[in-house]
C-alpha cells in the first residue's frame, strides 16, 4: 500500500471523508518536490489547478492531517509551519533536516543515526521511544 493509500485509509479509519480538497492535497504533497511548504505556498501551487480551493480549506485540513499523522509539520525559527506528507510506515522515524541559519534552506537527511542512542535511552530511563524529532542549524554550501 503506497502512502497515498494509507492516508486515505487513516481518514477512512477516523470517520472522515476523502473530500477532492483532501484528495488534492494529499497527491500533492505526495510528490518529493513538494516538501516543506507553507499553507501559503502550497495555495500558491495548487490554486492554478484548482482554482475552487481557498487558503482556509488548506489550514484546516492541514491540521486535520497533522492531528491524524498523515503530515508532519516542521516549525522553525521563523515561526512559519511548513508541511509533508508522513511516512506513514509503523516503527520507522521520521528524517532529520539541516536547516541553513542565512537563508532558511531545508536539507533532509535521510539516515536515522540515533538508533543506538534511543535503545541506552530507554534502558536507562524506561521508556519507549516511539519517534524523535532532530534539527540541525548551520549553513548551507552557498551561505557558509
Amino acid at each position: 500500500m503506497n502512502r497515498i493509500d494509507k492516508a486515505y485509509k487513516i481518514l477512512a479509519d477516523q470517520a472522515y471523508k476523502t473530500t477532492e480538497p483532501r484528495r488534492v492535497l494529499i497527491e500533492f504533497l505526495d510528490d518529493d518536490k513538494n516538501k516543506h511548504l507553507s499553507c501559503d505556498e502550497i495555495y500558491d501551487r495548487i490554486s492554478k489547478d484548482h482554482p475552487n480551493m481557498g487558503i482556509a480549506t488548506i489550514y484546516r485540513n492541514m491540521q486535520l492531517f497533522e492531528e491524524l499523522g498523515i503530515v508532519t509539520k516542521l516549525t522553525l525559527d521563523d515561526g512559519i509551519s511548513r508541511y509533508e506528507l508522513a511516512n506513514l510506515e509503523e516503527d520507522v522515524h521520521q528524517h532529520h533536516h539541516l536547516v541553513c541559519l542565512n537563508c532558511n534552506k531545508l536539507i533532509e537527511v535521510k539516515e536515522d543515526l540515533l538508533g543506538a542512542l534511543e535503545v541506552e535511552i530507554e534502558q536507562e530511563h524506561d521508556f519507549k521511544i516511539v519517534d524523535h524529532d532532530l534539527k540541525f542549524y548551520g549553513y548551507c554550501s552557498k551561505c557558509k
